[in-house]
């Protein structure tokens, strides 16, 4: 079961966020229901989480004595039971009991999100349109997004000023958005529509992917410092965001990439990690590093469903160029990705 919006809005740390954001929060969260005489709070005093009664009738214990009767849905109960004041020492299911559970990180990322853009200056358009209409913020930075992408690792002094250089344009059907062999421009997100990414192969356009509202394109040619290596096409009216590339790489490029001289990412490999091998195979089979995986850049957006995403892993390639535009895509779906600093050249012969 979910909890509704009404329910989320009731509690204190969202009461702030607009519908259209809590909607989105209520599709990934979940209700628990306990059953009467149980202590639904057993092991979960001191965890990253914050714990809300939204229906039936606790019994709270507090260090230092003292009891407490909730009943969910009350003013008591706006706040999390877990981080009550004084502290709590028990707590007993009077009747069955609906609880939820939100991650702490999450609150703090959608607290932050939500007030930076409300108090910057508006020196922008795109400042005004995402203050005066929530459906683009939702759509075009999404939650998961947020939690566990480019822009979960974006400083919280650069969210404001990431808002005031964004630009909004719409696309026409068939409008080709970058074109495969162009210089790299812009980096993009899209706000609304469909998109779809092709590549000449052979003489014919292949279909690599179709991209939708919050997902990103153009960042390979900005990170990697090469010539679009894909058109994309837009598949009816829609509308993206784009960001200069001098601003990409203020401020989205250099906060996500994590660089490593070879002798720290051979005790990272070492610990555990795993070397990721970008290069085309027949490189790759020349002169991999030991155990490297090999996924040629052209395939990094096939492996986001493959690879383990409890692993670490520290990408290499000849230069770092192409290594650098892996390991932010990587980055960018919430992997966990190191790059190895000026790749294979930097590696002595022995290694």
């Amino acid at each position: 079961m979910r909890p509704t919006v009404a329910q989320l809005a009731a509690l204190a740390p969202l009461a702030g966020l607009p519908p259209e954001r809590l909607t989105e929060l209520a599709e990934v969260t979940v209700v628990e229901r306990v059953q009467r005489g149980a202590d639904p709070l057993t092991d979960r005093l001191a965890t990253g989480q914050s714990l809300f009664l939204l229906g039936g009738e606790l019994l709270l214990g507090f260090e230092g004595g003292g009891t407490l009767v909730v009943v969910g849905g009350s003013d008591e109960t706006r706040q999390a039971l877990n981080r009550h004041k004084p502290p709590l020492t028990r707590c007993k299911a009077i009747t069955d009991v609906d609880l939820v559970a939100l991650d702490d990180e999450v609150l703090d990322i959608l607290a932050t999100w939500d007030q930076v853009a409300a108090a910057g200056a508006e020196t922008s358009p795109m400042v005004h349109a995402v203050r005066s209409n929530a459906r683009l913020a939702v759509a075009a930075f999404p939650l998961g997004h947020l939690r566990g992408g480019v822009f979960a690792q974006l400083p919280a002094a650069h969210i404001d000023e990431l808002l005031k250089r964004f630009e909004r344009r719409k696309t026409a059907p068939g409008e080709v958005v970058i074109r495969e062999g162009d210089e790299g421009d812009y980096y993009y997100v899209v706000e609304t529509g469909r998109f779809q990414v092709e590549r000449l192969v052979g003489g014919a356009n292949v279909v690599l992917a179709e991209l939708k509202s919050g997902d990103a394109f153009g960042e390979e040619a900005l990170v990697s410092e090469a010539k679009r290596n894909a058109t994309v096409v837009s598949q009816g009216d829609g509308e993206v965001l784009r960001l200069r590339r001098t601003d990409f790489n203020d401020l989205l490029r250099e906060p996500l990439l994590r660089r490593l001289a070879f002798a720290q990412a051979a005790d990272k490999v070492r610990r555990g990690a795993l070397w990721l091998d970008v290069r085309y195979p027949s490189e790759y089979q020349y002169d991999k590093l030991p155990g490297a995986i090999n996924v040629p850049l052209a395939e990094v957006r096939n492996m986001f469903a493959v690879l383990d995403r409890s692993k670490q892993y520290v990408a290499y390639c000849q230069s770092g160029r192409r290594s650098a535009a892996a390991a932010f895509l990587f980055a960018q779906r919430g992997f966990k990705v190191w790059l190895l600093e000026g790749g294979l050249r930097t590696v002595g012969k022995d290694a």
